[in-house]
């Protein structure tokens, strides 16, 4: 592989324009059907759904209740209070963005500073 910086800067191109093309061509497609029985439920249900998925992947390490004490090590203590926060904020402003964002700077913050 070269180093070259054209080289690089149409690769980075590329790589942009096919993500972006997997992210827009889902929305022409459906564009007509928008009104559709099934978009409307997936539209409501999926997103939950997914953040349940991601919720349940990011604490998959953490063992609360390991050896029969209360475990917060593992970055626990930070996962919970960033889960907490997330919560309470959606509950509050009902804005995903808003909620993943403050509880990823969160979590984050915590992580380096009191680790």
């Amino acid at each position: 592989m070269t180093e070259d910086p054209l080289f690089l800067l149409g690769f980075i191109a590329v790589c942009a324009l096919a993500t972006f093309a997997t992210r827009v061509l889902p929305f022409i497609a459906f564009s007509r059907q928008a009104e559709h029985p099934l978009v409307l439920h997936l539209g409501r249900y999926l997103p939950p759904a997914v953040m349940l998925i991601l919720v349940t992947y990011a604490m998959r390490d953490w063992r609360p209740l390991s050896n029969g004490a209360v475990n917060l090590g593992a970055n626990g203590l930070a996962m919970l209070l960033a889960a907490l926060i997330v919560a309470l904020l959606q509950l509050w402003r009902h804005n995903a963005l808003l909620s993943i964002v403050t509880g990823t700077v969160s979590y984050m913050a915590m992580i380096q500073l009191f680790d």
